[in-house]
């Protein structure tokens, strides 16, 4: 009788359980929500087919079916900002609370690591954590996900508050410009944070958007259908282009000669030799590979003991010098190997390295950690650095794999980390990304209006989007080298044709030695000032002079822009720079310039007719100095249509 009576309370449980499973909110409507104020608000969720659903925020009641799939979705009245708020939903069997809600203004923030950078890795992170505590300040991040079709749902995910405790995982550019919107509009402010670090621009677009574009509908009608597809399309592509088409497939007696003395790697691919394998052609790349390096060692070194340091890589490494196995197995720091007197040999020797992916940490998959200086021959009088170019190969014969991450194929982060939070009520979007598509530049013209208006379609409304034009990092070369990050700021301005797109120009507050400025701050200063001005009528400081037309007299050319009542001038009154000009020739001088109101006049140095006029035409124009007299960068800018570094570059 006993063991009988458990049966119906089994069921009991086991009923309750599935049911309440069966109702549930997407997971960016829960505790401590910013719902975007002064717009109709759409909450959904999932419950059992054709359930009833009854939705209660605030004072508002609506109740709707689920449909055939279980999913149901409400639109809410406008509301306007305040709170604390609750959400509560229920169906004939459960109940939800959201609790501490508030409506205020919300933004999606975008991109890659630029957008990503935590505040903890900011400038004066200290003092930050004292000015952190702003607990109607909410931030969403939606935590890395890739997936070969679009997801209705996130996996992880909540809302935190900012505070001391918390505000260092915030993103940097989102929290800091989130302070300036609360401060000055005195609202609740919400930042959903969907950004990668390293990922490129085509990933971000949706498969339907792809098919619907001249420039990437051949891509997506060939998209693999699998992950094994996708694996085997990344190997047959680096394979075409690392090796020879007679040697597509070597084998592991053919990868034995690679260490030999003699062997001629000068048609591997030529690398820095510091940072992960993925950034140098050979993304998502798992197993073992191969370094070579030529060095010139003097008569004075050859017949002492020396150090070689290679940095840090923490797997099973063969070191080899002149085709002599020097060192074997594992070093849990950075190498520093003593190398015998008489090893090396007067003139050029040849370093060769067959190593692993890294253990620890086991994310970073193939290369070296460290920088240029761990990189050296050095005996007690002398130290030669092996910084500069690495010849590399993979193993392709030896077992490997590849990783899935964000840039495997496009579409596939659109698909997990935008999909499931569309059409989540917004104020606007704003993005920082394009490094990793400098290369693509030119194509880069079609993927972000492409993008743009996918996000827009999904959300059915053309919503205010704001982008970050590419920092300084790199070279200040001339035009006459050209400049694929020169180029990508140029596609970021020419996308400014479509309506409701704004821009930042920032080639004057990067670190040409960083690809990752820690001065977030300024960053989101102009960013929110654009914001403000432009989303919320305020007045602020906004206006990035444009060019706007030129008119050539011979040898000197007089450029206007687009600046309204705002003169142009140079940063410390020095005299204007970052001026370049060319004739028909194309062969491109510095030039002089001087300042009219708002307009430059340019001289060619040769006193030959001009043809062309650049400004700040470099990955890192560091002596571009013109400015607003709201103290704003003059945007990069060329006056010809000559072609392009970046013009064969295709996803």
């Amino acid at each position: 009788m006993k063991k009988n009576s458990l049966i119906p309370l089994f069921f009991l449980f086991f009923f309750t359980k599935n049911t309440f499973a069966q109702l549930r909110l997407a997971r960016i409507f829960s505790n401590h929500a910013v719902l975007q104020q002064q717009k109709p608000i759409p909450i959904w969720g999932w419950s059992k087919p054709y359930d009833t659903i009854q939705v209660n925020l605030a004072a508002q009641s609506k109740t709707i079916k689920a449909d055939e799939n279980g999913k149901f979705q409400v639109i809410m009245e406008a509301m306007s900002a305040g709170g604390p708020f609750e959400l509560n939903v229920k169906n004939k069997y459960n109940s939800l609370k959201i609790n501490d809600l508030y409506i205020g203004e919300v933004w999606l923030i975008s991109g890659q690591s630029n957008m990503e950078w935590r505040v903890l890795e900011s400038d004066n992170f200290l003092e930050e954590k004292k000015n952190a505590d702003f607990p109607l300040i909410r931030h969403f991040k939606i935590e890395h996900d890739i997936s070969l079709n679009p997801k209705n749902e996130l996996e992880t995910g909540d809302w935190k508050l900012a505070s001391a405790a918390n505000v260092g995982e915030f993103s940097a550019i989102g929290f800091f410009t989130a302070r300036t919107l609360h401060e000055r509009l005195n609202v609740p402010i919400g930042i959903v944070n969907s950004s990668w670090g390293g990922s490129q621009i085509e990933s971000w677009i949706s498969k339907d958007a792809m098919l619907e574009s001249d420039e990437f509908r051949a891509y997506a009608e060939k998209m693999p259908q699998n992950w094994q597809e996708a694996d085997s399309l990344l190997d047959k592509n680096l394979r075409y282009n690392l090796l020879s088409q007679e040697k597509q497939f070597p084998t592991l007696i053919d990868e034995a000669f690679y260490s030999e003395k003699n062997y001629d790697f000068s048609h591997w691919l030529q690398e820095s030799p510091i940072g992960q394998w993925d950034w140098k052609g050979i993304w998502a790349f798992r197993g073992k590979g191969f370094m070579a390096k030529k060095v010139t060692i003097p008569d004075s070194m050859t017949a002492v003991s020396t150090v070689l340091g290679l940095g840090y890589n923490d797997s099973e490494n063969e070191i080899y010098i002149n085709g002599d196995l020097i060192s074997f197995g594992t070093i849990k720091e950075k190498r520093k190997i003593n190398i015998k007197p008489n090893t090396w040999k007067s003139g050029e020797n040849t370093i060769f390295i067959k190593m692993g992916e890294m253990k620890d940490p086991n994310w970073f998959g193939m290369g070296i950690i460290g920088d240029e200086n761990d990189l050296f021959v050095a005996s007690n009088q002398e130290k030669i650095s092996l910084a500069g170019m690495w010849r590399f190969m993979p193993s392709f014969a030896d077992k490997h794999y590849y990783t899935h991450s964000s840039n495997n194929l496009g579409t596939i982060v659109f698909n997990a980390m935008i999909a499931p939070i569309a059409p989540f009520a917004l104020r606007g979007m704003a993005w920082y990304q394009g490094e990793s598509n400098t290369s693509r530049a030119v194509q880069y013209r079609k993927a972000l209006p492409l993008m743009i208006q996918d996000w827009r379609k999904k959300w059915n409304e053309i919503i205010p989007f704001h982008f970050i034009q590419l920092a300084n990092f790199g070279e200040n070369q001339s035009s006459n080298q050209g400049s694929d990050w020169a180029e990508l700021r140029e596609a970021q301005t020419q996308t400014l044709q479509l309506p409701n797109t704004y821009m930042t120009v920032n080639y004057d507050l990067g670190n040409p030695n960083d690809i990752h400025p820690t001065n977030k701050q300024k960053f989101a200063k102009r960013l929110s000032n654009n914001i403000l001005h432009h989303q919320y009528v305020q007045n602020t400081p906004f206006q990035f002079p444009l060019f706007e037309k030129i008119n050539i007299e011979n040898e000197k050319a007089t450029v206007s822009f687009f600046c309204q009542k705002n003169t142009l001038k140079t940063k410390n009154n020095e005299a204007p720079q970052g001026f370049e000009v060319a004739g028909d020739d194309k062969v491109f001088y510095k030039a002089n310039a001087t300042i009219d109101a708002n307009k430059i006049i340019v001289f060619h140095p040769k006193n030959q007719k001009i043809a062309s006029v650049r400004y700040a035409w470099a990955d890192s124009p560091n002596d571009a100095n013109i400015y607003s007299s709201e103290d704003l960068p003059l945007c990069p800018f060329r006056t010809d249509n000559w072609e392009e570094k970046t013009k064969d570059g295709r996803f």
